[in-house]
This record gives structure tokens, C-alpha cells and sequence, in this order.
């Protein structure tokens, strides 16, 4: 997934391959960009996924492939690859059992513990700097013609190195870092196997929206409408602050939630199109879910342009629905009040579609009291 043209659970599907396993055995098959998969049609979109992502610009989402993450929900986005895979001449015919997702952030910090991926101009991909070419670079340095040849390489050599010359001592590396990278949303993984499933989602694997009442989340998914690489510029910061501890065992907090173009006037004119896409503006579609069990009040924006806002239902849950274009220095601000059940036993946390660093931009201030429920 490339975070660099955002969609709720991280980008846009670059190039998709398929680990087998076989009594321990694991091989990594060859990835195809999404180009081969683009004939096979759409995930199946229910009909407010329909409403939200399609009917309601600007930017339709098409469901093939490439749009597969706009789901806020890695299940979602599983089921809809499994409908698309079962119309390829190479997948019809073979059971796929799960989906794993993965962003360039993700590939960098597995070099680390795999080692480093050369490309064919020999250009050494490392654990520094392989989110930023994946993310940047390659959109301002190589043609378009390349590049979805250059992702799947990179997701090939780095996927593949994950399960290579496996011992203890790496698999423990490997099993760490999908742990903090699932906690980001830079990792996710899907098992249709509801007992596998359940194993998965248990250990925190599997990216949803707000689902734990007692670990109270508020959501907040964007998607670029304006079709562009405008998603390495736009960072996001949020602040948490508890306002009051309730006598009935819920809480309530303030959120700011900031998004802002870094992108500076002195840089538009040596950057294309294709990564600039109209004006160097972000246009976010920016879906907002309270926590569950709990409620979102009070909301309210400020800088930018936000229009469009409405309440909306998505299979099922309440969303907060709007867009938000921002222009070059420009910033936009959500602001809002959120009350948790009164199951709660920790504090507040924001679920976010993933940007191309590790840094969150979450900042919190929960000194107002503790919780101390058993």
C-alpha cells in the first residue's frame, strides 16, 4: 500500500503477492502490480460503502484492487481482495485463506532485520531510507513506466527475506515488529478461518474500526480525493486531553485533530503532476468514529475548507463524514468532544490510517485523573 495517495486503512494497492506454506514450509510467489489484477473487477462493496466512497465524490473510488484499503476495516478489505482473487485465471482455482497488508513502512523496518534490498540501478534500499524512496522518491526520480515494477521488487526481495533463513532468534525479531507496526495500522492481517481469525485479531493484528469498549479508540480514516502523491506531504498531529472523570465510570476527553500540507510553494514547480495532481492541494475525505459504546460531540473545524460534512452510517457504525482540502502551508483542524463507555479501562487512543513515518503525531494530556478498574 502506497500511504502516499491515502485510503482509510493506508494507500493505494500497488502490486499484490501470495505466500503459500506447506507444513512450515513458507514460499513467497512471485507480485503483480496492480495493473494485472485491475481486469478482474471490483471487491464487492456493500451499499454505504457504495454511498460514502463512489456515489459521493469528488474522487469515485473504482473498489478494483488499487482501492482495496479504503475500507477502514482489514476485513473489509480481505473479503473484497478474496472476490476479485477468485475471478484471476491464477486464483479460481486455489483457496486463498488470508490477507496480509503492508505499507512501505513496514518494508523499511523489515530490512533491518533482513537486510538491505538493491535495486536494479543499484540503488541500496535500507532501514532508513526505503519509506521515503517507496513514498517520494521514486514518484520525483524514476518514470512513471517503472515504478510499479520497482514496488513489487522491493515487496518481493523484503517479504521474502521476512521468511527466509528463519530462526528463533529472527522470528522473535519478526514477531515483534508486527506488533508495533500493527499498532499504526503499517501491518495488518485477515485469516477467513474463524478460528485462525480469532487467534489473529486477539493478538491486535487485525485493523478495525472502534470496536473495545473497555480500551476506548476514537477512529479518524482519511482518503485523497484529489488523485496525486500529495499523501508525503500532508501530516497529521493530534492532541488528546481528558476533560473530567464521570461518576458513572466513563470519561471524557477533547481531541484536535490536525492536518497539514507541507508542501512549500518553491517545491511545486520542480514536481510533476502525477505527485502534485491539481494544485499541490490535499483533499481529504476524513471519516471520524467515536469510541465503542461511547459518543463524539461538539464538532468543529477550523483553517482549510471543509464541506460536505454529514453523519453517515457504514455497515453498520456511525461515522462523521467530510471533506477537507488544504492548500500548500495550509492547515485544517477537527475539533471534538468524546465520551467513552463506562465499561473503560484505559485511556483514550486515535486509530488512524498510517502516514509514511513510525511518529503517530498523537500527543496526550490525561493528568485530570486515573483509572483503576479490575
Amino acid at each position: 500500500m502506497t500511504t502516499s495517495e491515502e485510503r482509510s486503512s493506508g494507500g493505494l494497492i500497488g502490486s499484490v503477492g501470495v505466500v503459500t506454506t506447506d507444513n512450515g514450509k513458507i514460499n513467497i510467489g512471485d507480485f503483480r502490480s496492480d495493473g494485472e489484477y485491475i481486469p478482474y473487477g471490483a471487491g464487492d462493496p456493500t451499499e454505504d460503502e457504495q454511498r460514502i466512497f463512489r456515489q459521493w465524490g469528488p474522487l469515485n473510488m473504482s473498489f478494483d484492487v488499487r482501492d482495496l484499503a479504503v475500507y477502514p476495516d482489514t476485513s473489509r478489505s480481505a473479503e473484497g481482495m478474496r472476490a476479485i482473487w477468485q475471478r484471476t485465471p491464477w486464483g479460481s482455482n486455489t483457496q486463498l485463506d488470508g490477507v496480509l497488508m503492508v505499507d512501505p513502512v513496514f518494508l523499511q523496518e523489515l530490512t533491518k532485520i533482513s537486510g538491505n534490498v538493491t535495486i536494479p540501478d543499484g540503488t541500496v534500499l535500507t532501514g532508513d531510507n526505503t519509506a521515503e524512496f517507496l513514498l517520494n522518491k521514486v514518484y520525483v526520480d524514476y518514470p512513471v513506466s517503472m515504478q510499479d515494477a520497482l514496488f513489487a521488487q522491493v515487496a518481493e526481495q523484503a517479504v521474502g527475506s521476512m521468511f527466509s533463513n528463519i530462526d528463533l532468534a529472527k522470528l522473535t525479531k519478526v514477531a515483534q515488529l508486527m506488533g508495533s507496526m500493527a499498532e499504526g495500522r503499517h501491518f495488518s492481517m485477515y485469516a477467513f478461518d474463524e478460528t485462525a481469525e480469532k487467534t489473529i485479531s486477539d493478538a491486535g493484528f487485525t485493523a478495525q474500526t472502534p470496536s473495545s469498549e473497555e480500551h476506548p479508540q476514537v477512529g479518524v480514516y482519511v482518503t485523497e480525493q484529489n488523485p496525486s502523491k500529495m499523501g508525503w506531504y500532508i501530516h497529521r498531529t493530534s492532541k488528546v486531553t481528558r476533560s473530567t472523570c464521570d461518576n458513572d465510570g466513563s470519561q471524557t476527553y477533547h481531541v484536535e485533530y490536525t492536518m497539514t500540507n507541507t508542501l512549500e510553494s518553491s517545491q511545486i514547480g520542480a514536481l510533476t503532476s502525477y505527485i502534485l495532481g491539481s494544485g499541490g492541494q490535499g483533499v481529504e475525505k476524513t471519516l471520524i468514529y467515536a469510541p465503542a459504546g461511547g459518543s463524539i460531540s461538539n464538532l468543529k473545524t477550523s483553517g482549510g475548507s471543509v464541506t460536505e460534512s454529514r453523519q453517515e452510517t457504514l455497515n453498520g457504525k456511525t461515522v462523521y463524514a467530510s471533506n477537507a482540502t488544504i492548500a500548500p502551508g495550509e492547515s485544517v483542524t477537527y475539533s471534538f468532544d468524546v465520551t467513552t463507555s463506562t465499561k473503560a479501562v484505559s485511556d483514550l487512543t486515535i486509530d488512524q490510517t498510517p502516514m509514511g513515518w513510525i511518529d503517530s503525531g498523537v500527543t496526550t494530556d490525561t493528568a485530570a485523573c486515573s483509572i483503576n478498574k479490575q
